[in-house]
């Protein structure tokens, strides 16, 4: 009997083993990668304290079992977990931080990638939003004191257990900036993670070679893996992948190792990567939110406009022009913007992007967007059942009968916003006149959205 006891016991320790083998071995990586390029961003693009981020961004489990090092000699992290599974992020001037895989360090340093500088100009003279002096004036349709008080509410820590970890807030009323306040160490000129609001950004950078009529979203994707006419993924249009309706067998599952977190920290060329997978569903009949559509999308923008053009793309056709000097795309290993999750910008510049697309894709008179794609970034495909997401935009859906189904219930059914990891938003709600912004670091949902909008809505005295 105690030979089969112990020889159980062996059995199980050496199954324990064996799971914590693979473990390892499929998800430090990922943590590690993770680790160097949130470091690496958080330090030399955002110029945040290692310590503070080791304790607030990365100190949840399994993020805080990783070993962070910082070189300001060479602008990099170096980050393992127990030693095991290093991964290097390196920081380049210009284009933010990149992680190595495959590629060496030398090739990727020798890249030539080269942004356009912001005009120079002194915007603190210039008026909001073309600049950043604001107005000492406060619309009369709102009620200022209780504003102030739903704004400090969001930067309150009532539960110690669940924080919060609101770092900025900015409200718009009618294109006005009515409010604004940061958590200590952020302030106006702090770039700050967007995660999957970068999403809605490639949209609109989709939107401007629409714009330009380099680009129709109802024909067969330019991809080149999907060309040949006999592959079913040549059916896949851009309207497909900016719907989240490509049908492409792509999973979306943060809580362990699966094809979006292998792309984001396993892999150099995202968007090909993203481009190999097969098709689960056929083109345009179920809704599945992918970072990989987004990726793709950024790469036939890259093909679109050419090599030599691309890097300065999206500050010449969408930055630069609505004021967003003070925004940042990072690249992955081979050169393509990382347009599901890379872009870093103040919450000016965040609000700012909002404020054109209340303003339906027009900015200080100039057509930006083309005529309806606001209108169509508010529209769910028919493939969507829970009618939320338009464009790379969420919407709070339609359904004026019945509040209780969207996912705000006391907000308007015609907001529509940019949504990130940790709870960074852009909100627009056009019939009350309002963008918000909020961002902050948010893990277990302690955030209450739906609240926090209501209590802005109320502030509306006409």
């Amino acid at each position: 009997m105690k030979k089969i006891i112990l020889r159980l016991l062996l059995l199980f320790m050496l199954l324990a083993l064996a799971w914590v083998i693979h473990y390892a071995w499929i998800s430090f990586p990922i943590i590690s990668g993770y680790n160097a390029k949130q470091m690496c961003t958080c330090v030399f693009v955002s110029g945040r304290d290692p310590k503070d981020i080791d304790t607030s961004d990365l100190g949840e489990l399994p993020l805080n079992i990783a070993s962070n090092k910082v070189n300001y000699q060479d602008s990099s992290v170096t980050s393992s977990v127990w030693g095991m599974a290093t991964k290097k992020a390196i920081y380049r001037r210009g284009c933010g931080c990149t992680l190595i895989n495959d590629m060496s360090e030398k090739q990727l340093r020798s890249q030539s990638f080269k942004i356009p500088a912001p005009p120079s100009q002194n915007t603190d003279s210039i008026e909001w939003p073309y600049g950043d002096k604001i107005a000492d004036t406060f619309p009369i349709a709102l009620n200022k004191n209780k504003l102030s008080a739903a704004v400090d509410n969001a930067f309150k820590e009532p539960n110690p257990k669940r924080k919060q970890r609101t770092r900025a807030v900015i409200i718009l009323y009618d294109g006005q900036l009515i409010a604004e306040k940061y958590a200590p160490g952020f302030n106006k000129d702090t770039k700050m993670y967007g995660w999957s609001m970068a999403k809605s950004f490639t949209a609109a950078l989709i939107g401007t070679l629409v714009q330009n009529g380099k680009l129709t979203i109802d024909e067969p994707a330019p991809v080149p893996e999907w060309k040949d006419p006999n592959d079913p993924r040549h059916a896949i249009t851009i309207k497909n992948l900016l719907q989240q309706t490509s049908g492409l067998d792509f999973k979306e599952d943060y809580t362990k190792a699966s094809d979006v977190t292998n792309m984001l920290y396993k892999k150099d060329d995202m968007a090909a990567y993203a481009a190999s997978h097969s098709l689960a569903h056929k083109p345009g009949t179920s809704f599945y939110y992918s970072s990989g559509n987004s990726n793709i999308l950024s790469r036939i923008i890259r093909q679109t406009v050419g090599e030599k053009e691309y890097p300065a793309f999206p500050f010449k056709e969408l930055f630069y022009r609505i004021g967003m000097y003070h925004t940042l795309f990072e690249p992955d290993a081979s050169g393509s913007y990382v347009g599901s999750s890379y872009i870093n910008a103040t919450a000016r510049d965040y609000a700012r992007f909002g404020l054109l697309y209340y303003n339906d894709g027009v900015w200080n008179g100039e057509r930006i967007l083309p005529v309806g794609w606001v209108k169509q970034t508010q529209t769910s495909s028919q493939a969507n059942p829970y009618k939320n997401y338009g464009f790379q935009f969420w919407l709070n859906g339609f359904d004026e009968k019945h509040p209780s189904q969207r996912a705000f219930p006391d907000v308007p059914v015609d907001m529509y916003y940019c949504d990130g990891y940790g709870y960074q938003f852009v909100y627009i709600i056009p019939s009350k006149k309002l963008v918000v912004v909020r961002l902050g670091l948010t893990f277990d949902h302690s955030f209450n959205e739906n609240a926090f909008l209501k209590s802005i809505i109320d502030c509306i005295q006409q």
